[in-house]
């Protein structure tokens, strides 16, 4: 199941998140393809199904460039330790696919804790970013601004 699970990096203020995640991820293996960089930044259209946002995730997962916002349902696999570095941050692993495991990292310093528990159906919307495991979901909560925001709904209850 390990080499199954895509994890990733919010590379935030700090790169605290990085030093944590590090010791998680797998080395890259080395008969990977190339991934071709692309200076546009992709976005996800606001009606995607999820069978479109698990494709668009796949596909990201090649793009180093990837970053767009995206509302993605699944099933919570694994509960990990909260980042304390910097901005805090819960942070648990979601299937998507059978192939596909996310990190979400969802600021606690912005937005309540998530009373989420292994097995639970989620459905999230937040900003994806690549990484060399295959990407994030954060932003998973209010703007402060007011300028963007996610949420995650478990158990019929909508946090943000």
């Amino acid at each position: 199941m390990q080499e199954k699970i895509v994890k990733a990096v919010v590379l935030l203020a700090g790169a605290g998140l990085f030093a944590v995640y590090q010791h998680f991820q797998k080395p890259a293996e080395p008969s990977a393809p190339a991934r071709a960089p692309s200076a546009q930044v992709q976005t996800a259209s606001p009606g995607a199904s999820t069978a479109q946002a698990v494709e668009q995730i796949r596909q990201a997962s090649r793009n180093p460039d990837a970053k767009f916002w995206t509302t993605i349902q699944g099933k919570v696999v694994k509960l990990l330790k909260d980042d304390r570095d910097g901005s805090q941050h819960q942070r648990f692993l979601v299937e998507i696919a059978p192939d596909i495991t996310l990190l979400v990292a969802h600021n606690i310093d912005l937005a309540p804790r998530i009373p989420v528990a292994q097995g639970d159906a989620v459905t999230i919307k937040g900003e994806y970013v690549w990484n060399n495991r295959g990407g994030v979901l954060h932003w998973t909560h209010h703007d402060p601004k007011g300028r963007k925001g996610g949420w995650v709904e478990v158990a019929g209850k909508r946090y943000e």
